[in-house]
């Protein structure tokens, strides 16, 4: 791993051309203490364009489906990944952290890089120890390819394990309780419904609604635009030098 001392961030992109990955391009090269060094396209070689350019990071912004080469690619390199694409799997976090620990190189997992979604999570667990009983709504534009979304499902694993510290439970659907149409509840993901919607007119919205008797809390974040997550990219450039082994969620960088 390279020591950036007072050096400029050196930054690669992947999946530089996509919506994220443009938007991560143009932030990095009007930041003052970062180089562009590099962006990667579908198809690329990676492992090359790494070995050649030598970044302190790369931010990942690619396909579900390419991430995981990626990210062993950055990692065989010693650059930090910092993985802003979706679809990572429990086996893949398994591998990354393997990984990380093997080429003693740190990794960030972050399913929102936009810093009022990152608070809308510390909330919500913060809800969770006193008010159990809740579900999730996310929506995004009608070309995201994953559902739910990374930050839904990473929201449920927060307000799971809050309740786990808290001993408290969600209450259960009542005996009897069933579907017309499969799925009309949502997902589930560590026991929380999750709702996901998909149409144009959104970029990435969340929504986490606590029940109670008599009373009901409602968290809501919007994301009109992707410059919104841009400030938390750079905050992750900046502070992956910091980090040790596989560190999931933005909140940890914060």
């Amino acid at each position: 791993m390279q020591d950036t001392g007072s050096k400029l961030f050196r930054v690669a992109v992947a999946g530089a051309k996509g919506r994220m990955g443009s938007e991560t391009v143009r932030a990095v090269q009007s930041a003052a203490d970062m180089i562009l060094v590099a962006e990667i396209v579908r198809g690329g070689d990676t492992a090359a364009s790494l070995e050649e350019t030598r970044p302190d990071v790369l931010v990942e912004f690619s396909v579900p489906e390419g991430v995981m080469a990626n990210v062993r690619s950055a990692l065989a390199a010693r650059v930090i990944p910092l993985i802003g694409t979706t679809g990572i799997s429990s086996d893949d976090r398994d591998e990354i952290a393997a990984l990380s620990a093997e080429y003693e190189t740190p990794a960030l997992i972050a399913p929102n890089f936009a810093l009022g979604a990152v608070l809308l999570m510390r909330f919500a667990s913060e809800a969770a120890r006193y008010l159990p009983d809740v579900e999730i709504i996310e929506m995004h534009h009608e070309r995201k390819l994953d559902a739910p979304s990374g930050t839904a499902a990473r929201t449920a694993e927060m307000i799971a394990e809050a309740r786990r510290e808290s001993g408290m439970t969600g209450k259960k659907s009542p005996e009897g309780t069933f579907e017309t149409v499969p799925g009309a509840r949502g997902g589930n993901v560590a026991g929380i419904p999750i709702h996901s919607v998909r149409l144009p007119g959104f970029v990435a919205s969340q929504e986490v609604i606590f029940g109670a008797a008599g009373q009901r809390l409602s968290l809501r974040h919007d994301s009109t635009d992707r410059a919104s997550f841009m400030p938390g990219v750079l905050l992750a450039i900046r502070k992956a030098h910091t980090l040790s082994g596989l560190v999931i969620g933005l909140e940890n960088v914060l």
